[in-house]
């Protein structure tokens, strides 16, 4: 069987020896074909437009100690800022002023905002902007989460890392694997469009497990999914183990695409530190139909550094949206006009 055939069969019906099979790049002229093929089912099922979603990162503490991220509670050398809720707000009316049209409104898991203050903040984003809002605030309960979506909140983004279990638990001590797919199951049955993802290349990752990830989207039916490399930060215990590879991080947001077709998925900011603008452009070839640049101001960026150089892979400033609109004419696309919610495409490949 060609490659063409297997991406036939893996669009009609997902299986996980095929997902390995274009995961591993083994076959030669395997992923050129991989990446035309999810190309097409991305025009397909979501078009030429490209989804801007501005990010602004609120709050550096962290309850949790994770080992891959630098925000993890036992990283002492990092500053830890929260941010004024007016100058939350004064950020998200000048993202919207520039042309954005969603807002992610990101932290780590930190007990100061609990349910109270996060409907707080919702409602001053969603009263003083028309924008959609986006929280990125961690596991919560049924009832948070509830009145959160009340309060307004379009989406919610909880990435579940890995759906090897064991590894889960390992990476991320304390918490449970259980818990957060249950936790993204609440998101969708009380109406958020949700989001997940994983980093590509974690230490003990392997290529079974990356497949069944794509398979959990899938099973999901996640509405975005963000899939990056795994930087390591010199603050952790996982600072010497390499970097995740930039062509099997491809190869999962093309199979992604393939897989759940119409999910919106990211070029995301981990790519643009990797490979810069020309990650994110081969990312935007091979499936992918969303930027979402981070607009949060010094001195808060500096201190949210969950991977390195983080902080430097975005200048908000009008030129900002210019140089995004030039690399989406230089690959015959557009930047969207609206907030880009999730539509069904309705629509299969002959």
């Amino acid at each position: 069987m060609d490659a063409g055939e297997r991406l036939q069969r893996l669009y009609r019906q997902a299986e996980r020896g095929d997902l390995v099979h274009f995961l591993s790049g083994a076959e030669p002229g395997s992923d050129e074909a991989l990446f035309a093929f999810a190309d097409r089912v991305r025009r397909e099922h979501v078009g030429d437009a490209i989804h801007l979603r501005a990010i602004v990162e609120f709050s550096s503490f962290c309850r949790n100690d994770c080992l891959y991220c630098g925000l993890r509670r036992s990283n002492r050398g990092l500053p830890r800022l929260r941010m004024p809720a007016e100058e939350i707000v004064a950020q998200c009316r000048r993202a919207e002023a520039l042309g954005f049209r969603t807002i992610v409104l990101q932290s780590g898991e930190d007990p100061f905002y609990g349910r109270e203050a996060v409907v707080d903040l919702v409602r001053r984003v969603k009263g003083a902007t028309g924008l959609a809002v986006t929280l990125a605030v961690g596991e919560r309960d049924e009832e948070e989460y509830r009145t959160f979506f009340d309060a307004g909140a379009d989406r919610y983004l909880l990435k579940h890392e890995t759906s090897d279990r064991a590894l889960y638990e390992r990476l991320d001590p304390g918490l449970s694997h259980e818990r957060r797919i249950a936790c993204l199951r609440v998101l969708k049955r009380i109406g958020f469009q949700t989001g997940s993802g994983i980093m590509v290349g974690l230490p003990g990752q392997t290529l079974e497990s990356v497949a069944d990830d794509i398979l959990l989207f899938r099973d999901l039916d996640i509405d975005m999914i963000g899939c990056g490399p795994f930087i390591p930060h010199p603050a952790t215990p996982l600072a010497a183990e390499p970097a995740g590879s930039e062509e099997l991080t491809y190869r999962v947001v093309a199979l992604a695409r393939i897989v759940t077709r119409d999910t919106h998925i990211p070029a995301t900011t981990a790519l643009a530190v990797t490979a810069g603008d020309a990650g994110r452009a081969s990312a935007l070839c091979r499936g992918a139909n969303v930027v979402m640049p981070n607009v949060t101001p010094q001195p808060w960026r500096r201190a949210y550094e969950i991977y390195p150089n983080k902080g430097r892979t975005e200048v908000f400033d009008p030129a900002l949206l210019e140089r995004l609109r030039r690399t989406a004419r230089q690959l015959g696309r557009f930047i969207a006009e609206d907030a880009g919610d999730r539509l069904p495409s309705g629509r299969r490949l002959s």
